[in-house]
């Protein structure tokens, strides 16, 4: 980690070294920009620390979503390519990319109706689902509970791991010459019309030719955001548990298995050296972070009705964090109405997913000036009244 000089100028700077703030740091840098600059208390941490990592835009998706549906499939399309780069270009630190496919399976016949449906949609959409009986579920993954009625195989929803990617991410950043710096953008500084700068927790103030707001649901409560420059950024508490499989239970699955149980959603991911995650609670709970007994005992129950002998493992952590949920539950890339004010925040449950594209556009339109098509839909411009997408902050 590197230190500012008192008042120091730089052409970007991005508030907040969460794999968001990081990964469009590290592609502005790539694309020429110099003197990147990212600031946060603890870069490299964050709410993604906590996310299984489950990379499924087809099995996450839901009805009218179909814009969002676009970005995701896009991202994820980039990301076998931006887990190897990045892993050449951090040194050789692996980030966990895995090929395995997701399952999505229904515990009775309701939830079947409803994944039927489903199913519909995405034939429709023309995406690549296949439809399963419960015996072929089971067949794929035999530690399924028997009376799984029914799911869908979708080979192209895979995985990453978003601890390793953080650190690949840090490590790459460094390496391209981004400086991370400790400490809190404590107000946002505004001169003629325009983003300029940040003031900062160590003293002083950095300025900058563009700042980039990827503060996860802490964006909009930035002192000295104007008013109306972004919606509210709800946050999302999501509880999480790790287990650890045995040599002996190996392999206990060998794909992303997710569900509807009792009308909650549940998601298994089992990575390669033994850790299995299971997730997620939805709160609305404000800006707690709480691992509460009620949120794990709810994950366990509902794990143990899909997947039996998910009990015997052994419990290595619980954690908790906060998904930055925009009010259309979509991502805020792009110019803001504040000149020189860029947004990436909003993700809400896509953040990691996302975060190959969001790099690729936000970067692209810090180095030119533009709103790269896929983008537009997506600009904190759109709860602007004129509802403009094309305008440029630059």
């Amino acid at each position: 980690m590197s230190r500012l000089l008192p008042g120091a100028r730089t052409d970007v700077l991005v508030i907040g070294g969460g794999i968001i703030g990081l990964a469009v740091a590290w592609r502005a840098a790539q694309r020429g920009v110099r003197n990147v600059v990212v600031v946060d208390p603890d870069p490299g941490h964050g709410a993604a620390g906590v996310a299984a990592g489950m990379l499924a835009p087809v099995t996450e998706l839901q009805y009218g979503e179909e814009p969002l549906l676009r970005l995701g499939m896009a991202s994820n399309e980039r990301y076998a390519a931006f887990a190897a780069e990045l892993t050449e270009a951090s040194g050789g630190l692996d980030t966990g990319y895995r090929r395995c496919g997701t399952i999505a399976v229904a515990q009775d016949s309701d939830d079947r109706a409803e994944l039927r449906e489903l199913h519909a949609f995405h034939q429709r959409l023309g995406l690549d689902s296949t439809w399963l009986t419960g015996r072929e579920a089971r067949r794929l993954e035999p530690m399924l509970a028997p009376g799984v009625r029914g799911g869908l195989h979708v080979a192209d929803d895979h995985q990453v791991d978003p601890r390793r990617l953080l650190t690949a991410l840090s490590a790459a950043c460094e390496r391209a010459g981004v400086l991370l710096h400790r400490a809190e953008a404590v107000e946002l500084l505004v001169g003629g019309g325009r983003a300029v700068g940040a003031r900062l927790s160590t003293g002083g103030t950095v300025t900058a030719g563009q700042v980039v707001l990827a503060a996860g649901p802490h964006s909009h409560r930035l002192p000295g955001l104007p008013p109306d420059v972004l919606p509210a950024i709800r946050p999302v508490k999501g509880q999480i548990l790790r287990l650890r499989v045995p040599e002996s239970y190996r392999p206990f699955l060998s794909r992303n298995v997710r569900a509807v149980v009792r009308g909650q959603h549940l998601y298994v991911v089992p990575r390669e050296n033994g850790e299995l995650v299971v997730g997620a609670t939805t709160e609305e709970q404000g800006y707690d972070t709480t691992v509460t007994a009620g949120g794990v005992y709810e994950l366990l129950r509902d794990a143990h009705e899909l997947i039996p002998g998910i009990t015997e493992l052994p419990l290595v952590e619980t954690s908790a964090g906060l998904r930055p949920g925009s009010p259309d539950n979509a991502p805020l890339l792009g110019p803001t109405a504040l000149p020189g004010l860029v947004a990436a925040t909003g993700h809400y449950r896509n953040g990691v997913l996302l975060t190959p594209v969001t790099a690729d556009l936000v970067s692209e339109h810090l180095a030119t000036g533009e709103v790269p098509e896929l983008a537009r839909p997506f600009t904190p411009l759109r709860f602007s009244p004129d509802r403009s997408t094309t305008k440029a902050s630059a």
